[in-house]
């Protein structure tokens, strides 16, 4: 599943990878899928702190949506987790190109990682303001 689309992803990979943040899920209201909001120290001169809080409250909000498949039957709740997963791919695929590959980061799905983690990679030397 090709969740970051690859213009953003030729772009951040023009510049040199200088680190990863995972995005870590939060626990705090139970074992639901769902991501911290807060922003990453080490994203701080990257990304705008609200926009970034938005993305994942958006994703967490998807993610909520999947899980409430426990009324439907196996094929109702299958056929709607898969719309639900290509709604967080063209969310993330739409982020990476209107913000995130823009500021030199690459937002990968969580669904490539197994959903443990949302890692956003940085990239150096794209040529582009990278908000710093």
């Amino acid at each position: 599943m090709d969740t970051g689309g690859s213009r953003p992803h030729q772009e951040a990979a023009a510049g040199l990878l200088s680190g990863k943040v995972f995005i870590q899920q939060d626990y705090s209201s139970g074992t639901r899928c769902q991501f911290q909001t807060k922003s990453p120290v080490e994203l701080e001169n990257w990304i705008d702190r609200q926009q970034f809080e938005e993305t994942v409250r958006t994703l967490n909000n998807f993610y909520a949506e999947a899980e409430k498949l426990g009324e439907q039957s196996h094929l109702e709740g299958c056929l709607t987790c898969l719309t639900v997963f290509k709604k967080v791919s063209k969310h993330i695929q739409e982020q990476n190109e209107k913000i995130y590959a823009l500021q030199g980061l690459l937002l990968t799905d969580a669904i490539e990682r197994g959903l443990p983690v949302v890692e956003i990679a940085i990239y150096e030397d794209r040529g582009v303001s990278t908000g710093r």
